[in-house]
């Protein structure tokens, strides 16, 4: 049974759209190197230049972050789902901060003024 990868849509274009693909190896490396060979790109906008998993990038194995459990060797085992996610900044605090900053921050509401 191999292992089931979810694709965020900034890698879909290496998948030819594919939202899920399939791949296999003992290790998320590995399962990099299997997914290169099927899906030319997909590592190489996964991996730095000195080997490392890109910070822009979350990805987790049965819903527990690769970083916190081995990283590139985090063990994946078959039928596995891995999830790779772009890492989002900023959120709800970046709007508040930017709407205080600008003057559109409405205290009796919590929220930014529409204009």
């Amino acid at each position: 049974m191999p292992v089931e990868v979810h694709i965020p849509s900034m890698l879909r274009g290496c998948t030819n759209g594919a939202r899920t693909v399939r791949g296999s190896g003992g290790t998320l490396a590995d399962l990099l190197v299997d997914l290169e060979a099927r899906h030319a790109g997909v590592r190489s906008l996964m991996i730095t230049e000195d080997g490392a998993l890109h910070r822009r990038l979350l990805v987790y194995v049965n819903d527990r972050e690769v970083r916190g459990v081995g990283g590139l060797q985090a063990v994946i085992q078959d039928g596995d789902i891995v999830t790779i996610s772009p890492a989002l900044a900023g959120g709800a605090l970046g709007f508040a901060a930017a709407a205080a900053l600008t003057g559109r921050w409405t205290t009796a509401t919590a929220v930014p003024e529409r204009r």
